[in-house]
């Protein structure tokens, strides 16, 4: 079993980079990342002033801290993407999301002007981006890729979600499979309706994905809660895992009347992994 694509994290909070006084709130809301939007939620002309307000904020924080921070910068064509850029080489944040990102090049480039060591984390947006995917994943240093969903309704101009979309995102899975990577990051759900939160997160993982990005801090504890393993999976994974070793590796084995094989025992300890998580 791969354990990096187990321990890896599951939320990331995004928070506008003009309202410093969500800022800390944001880091206190139980995210695995905080992700400082310098993109679609700060409008152009008060994006320098956002870049201000988070560069203030983190000259205040601990190294720990500061590891679990991303800012999302602007893509390529963006007016705005090469004063993010070179507003990195003076940030102590080494971890940047790229929005639209269509190619490794667009990666190779933000890095061209960070410190060594750190990492991208490409959001796929675009039909360009889906097509580029197998690429992109391999690129050097990409921490792993997230689905830009709504953009990608856009840009293909598609009525909603359905097969279309659901094609996107198993290709964005495979590329991050295939490079060796954390499954991908599933877009934002609209809707502050934990059960609508709910029902997108699981159809995600239906497609492989292993972590959501969320818009407010309540649907953080909804996502956590939608991934934690409930008793009856961890009652049966540890049926599963221990009669495995006390079978001496017979190659299959039946638990609650069903057979388990190899495959079968990776699942059970992988869910018993994700449970450690929580404890």
């Amino acid at each position: 079993m791969n354990s990096m694509r187990v321990a890896q994290s599951l939320t990331y909070l995004f928070v506008p980079g003009n309202r410093p006084e969500r800022f800390a709130k944001a880091l206190a809301s139980g995210a695995d990342r905080v992700i400082l939007d310098l993109e679609d939620a700060v409008a152009p002309a008060d994006r320098a002033q956002a870049r201000g307000a988070i560069a203030d904020w983190v000259g205040t924080l601990t190294l720990q801290d500061c590891a679990r921070l991303l800012v999302r910068i602007n893509d390529v064509t963006s007016p705005c993407h090469v004063d993010d850029v070179f507003w990195l080489q003076s940030s102590p944040i080494n971890h940047i999301m790229l929005s639209k990102c269509e190619s490794p090049a667009q990666v190779a480039q933000v890095l061209a002007h960070m410190p060594s060591g750190s990492s991208v984390l490409p959001l796929i947006e675009t039909v360009r981006g889906v097509l580029a995917a197998n690429a992109i994943a391999q690129a050097k240093q990409v921490e792993r890729l997230a689905f830009g969903s709504l953009d990608y309704l856009l840009d293909l101009d598609l009525p909603g979600p359905g097969f279309a979309l659901d094609a996107a995102a198993l290709a964005i899975a495979m590329a991050s499979r295939a490079a060796d990577l954390p499954p991908p990051v599933a877009g934002v759900t609209p809707e502050l309706d934990a059960g609508q939160v709910q029902r997108d997160l699981a159809h995600a993982r239906a497609l492989g994905f292993g972590a959501k990005m969320c818009i407010h801090p309540t649907q953080v504890a909804v996502v956590r809660e939608a991934f934690t393993p409930d008793a009856q999976a961890l009652a049966w994974a540890q049926r599963v895992v221990t009669q495995w070793r006390q079978s001496n590796g017979v190659g299959a084995i039946q638990v609650d009347g069903k057979m388990v094989d190899k495959p079968v025992l990776l699942r059970a300890e992988r869910i018993l992994a994700f449970s450690n998580k929580f404890i």
